[in-house]
């Protein structure tokens, strides 16, 4: 989650407004302030003060967005709704999901939705003109857009096809949605390509130099394709194996030698449930997700609320234990 406010733009907020040049500056500087205070809420350790403060600092962006379209702006909206909507409106929904409560399921549905559409329609603004329709097109248009993106729309790029899986895991009764799902694979393995070719062989086995937010993007695809090939039995197209392969390399990617099981622990929490159940594993199930508590979630201090996140999740699965593996 990289939305982040300091009490110091409440300086420039009334200038945002403003006409020309002084309106311009004032929100670059607004933008500039913003980006540097993104890490802020990445090292909350507070769940239910991120839960209530991002909505907020999200809107609050959205306003200075309106007054000056910084692209520093639009690049925090697009990952921060992708991780509203990932860590605390799926979090609601996985809520009533385990409560059988269907009104409240369809309506944390409809919300996910907007939240990922949200995300990917900011995305869509910094890539080439032309994107969005290709990728809702013709599989042909679709298979040549993805395999003409390259470094410069890299990040854009992912957020775009994240922001499209997440929709389609919300709308999993229309088939339209659905048949978008060969297109966020393809899109997803675009961009491990591109990281492959400009960054040596990223699959978690080298290190590879980078702060905490490049690790996580690069973890990142790793991750969706995990959850992509374990949404379903293998009677469905689901592929266990890939599924924990794609878990385990976010794991090596985040890993360093003081941490070499990785510091993601959401890629634990989310490969132990999505796999174990995928193949009825209840050892993998229960042994992963004891590790992810057992483990300090400030194991990687940038990324705190992620890994409270994971924690959250890993105590809900694990009281749910037995019915899930009757």
């Amino acid at each position: 989650m990289r939305v982040g406010l300091t009490l110091g733009l409440l300086s420039v907020v009334a200038a945002c407004g403003e006409p020309g040049f002084a309106g311009h500056t004032a929100a670059k500087t607004t933008a500039d302030l913003l980006a540097m205070a993104q890490p802020a809420l990445n090292m909350e350790s507070d769940y239910e003060m991120a839960a209530r403060a991002i909505p907020g600092a999200l809107k609050t962006i959205e306003g200075f967005y309106v007054a000056d379209e910084n692209p520093v702006l639009r690049a925090i909206l697009t990952e921060g709704y992708c991780q509203y909507g990932t860590a605390f409106v799926e979090d609601e929904w996985e809520i009533a999901k385990f409560a059988k409560k269907l009104d409240d399921v369809e309506y944390h549905n409809t919300r996910a939705s907007k939240m990922f559409a949200r995300c990917m329609n900011y995305a869509f603004v910094d890539l080439p003109s032309g994107t969005e329709k290709d990728l809702f097109g013709s599989p042909e248009a679709s298979t040549k857009r993805i395999n003409s993106m390259g470094l410069s729309e890299r990040t854009p790029f992912m957020w775009a096809i994240v922001g499209l899986g997440g929709m389609i895991n919300h709308n999993l009764t229309r088939v339209e949605m659905l048949s978008l799902l060969p297109t966020v694979k393809a899109g997803l393995e675009r961009v491990v390509a591109i990281d492959k070719a400009h960054r040596g062989e990223i699959d978690g086995t080298k290190h590879v130099p980078c702060d905490a937010a490049c690790t996580v993007h690069l973890a990142l695809p790793h991750l969706a394709l995990g959850l992509v090939y374990s949404a379903a039995s293998t009677q469905f197209g689901g592929d266990p194996k890939r599924a924990s392969d794609e878990f385990q390399i976010a794991l090596r990617i985040t890993a360093d030698k003081d941490h070499p099981d990785g510091k993601m622990l959401l890629a634990r929490t989310l490969w132990a449930y999505k796999v174990g159940l995928q193949t009825n594993d209840r050892k993998l199930f229960h042994d992963n997700l004891v590790k992810v508590l057992e483990t300090d979630p400030a194991i990687w201090p940038e990324q705190r609320l992620a890994n409270e996140v994971a924690q959250r999740r890993a105590r809900r699965y694990l009281s749910h234990e037995k019915e899930l593996f009757q």
